[in-house]
């Protein structure tokens, strides 16, 4: 199998990828996945330790501050002048004001080398309509039906809007668009529930999305590399993982069910038929080329026999060894240490290459 495939020989424990490197790794941030987020951030550091890097603690706090080592004044930072002597940064931060773009318009304002997508990927795939609309536009990924609903609409028209979701038919999930893990997500399974869930949802964000619900099995995968390997020969192409089976226990897959512990299990490999697997590999790959996603990614499907169905893409997923990600990309393999040691490494990679364009 080549490395698109998704697989290889399983790696040593310890990188060996070349020089050691100085990492800021920035956990926390303003987001209701905080706490989730230093969880994460504290596994990648001690994942990067462990590979022989050096690691810079900033703790991005709920107001906002950065502050090394979760103590003292927030840190200052000028643009062009790097952050802290680090080589590259590792921005674990889940939701907005980190996985949304904010963070790396900063990174690429202060000209650092980070892990993950660039601005404009990592905006857009925070967006759930913004994504659904570009890979609805590619015309080759199938997805789930949906419904986007803004709130000045739905104040202006409730009943013109109550009547284009009843077109998705029932159950329905109304999620915030621009929340991640599962926050705000509410299951409708009757009409005059309907109005009540869009009003919870408008509270977290003025933009919503309706989904219909889809028959079958929740199956993630795993990208790890970049789109510039496609056209570089100097690049690896992106590979994707062995996919994995979401097992839950609650109604569907809910923020508890996400983080509270026996909430879900995850089955590597998933049960699903071969050609099932080839071709969530195969829009795992696509997803992430079209939306220009770097260094990692996890892409969501339904999977119902022979029917798979893009759901959503997540930049910077739950990153402890124990999280999908992880797990997935471990299952094909790629351990902790050598997985961490390997974005940093594209992180510099695309900072390189950026650097030796002109603007």
């Amino acid at each position: 199998m080549s490395a698109r495939d998704g697989l290889k020989p399983a790696a040593s424990s310890q990188p060996s990828g070349g020089r050691a490197l100085k990492v800021a790794v920035l956990a926390g941030g303003r987001s209701s996945e905080h706490d989730v987020s230093l969880s994460s951030g504290a596994a990648v550091r001690d994942g990067l330790r462990s590979g022989g890097h050096e690691v810079v603690w900033v703790e991005v706090g709920r107001d906002g501050a950065w502050r090394r080592d979760g103590e003292g004044e927030p840190l200052s930072a000028t643009p062009g002048g790097g952050l802290l002597g680090v080589d590259v940064a590792f921005p674990v931060l889940h939701g907005r004001f980190g996985e949304d773009g904010t963070v790396q318009g900063m990174l690429e304002m202060l000209d650092v080398a980070y892990v993950g997508s660039g601005v404009a990927a990592s905006a857009l795939c925070m967006d759930k309509v913004l994504f659904k609309e570009l890979m609805a536009a590619a015309g080759t990924i199938p997805q789930v039906d949906y419904s986007d609903v803004r709130e000045a609409r739905f104040d202006a028209d409730p009943a013109g809007v109550l009547a284009q979701i009843a077109q998705l038919g029932l159950p329905v999930f109304v999620k915030p668009t621009h929340l991640g893990s599962s926050v705000g997500i509410v299951k409708v399974t009757a009409a005059e529930q309907l109005e009540q869930a869009l009003r919870g949802a408008f509270a977290h964000d003025a933009r919503v999305i309706v989904e219909a619900a889809a028959a079958g099995i929740e199956v993630e995968c795993g990208v790890l590399g970049s789109a510039r390997g496609e056209r570089s020969e100097s690049s690896a192409a992106a590979l994707a993982s062995v996919p994995g089976e979401i097992v839950f226990q609650g109604d569907f897959y809910d923020f508890e069910a996400k983080y509270e512990p026996g909430g879900m299990e995850l089955l590597v490999p998933a049960r699903i038929s071969a050609s099932a697997t080839a071709r969530v590999r195969e829009l795992a790959l696509e997803a992430f080329a079209r939306a220009g996603c770097d260094g990692l990614a996890r892409v969501d499907f339904f999977v119902d026999g022979e029917r798979v169905l893009v759901n959503e893409l997540n930049t910077m997923p739950g990153f402890t060894p124990t999280s999908v990600y992880a797990k997935l990309l471990a299952a094909s393999g790629v351990e902790y240490p050598e997985l961490v040691d390997r974005l940093c490494r594209l992180a510099l990679e695309r900072h390189a290459e950026l650097g030796a364009r002109a603007f």
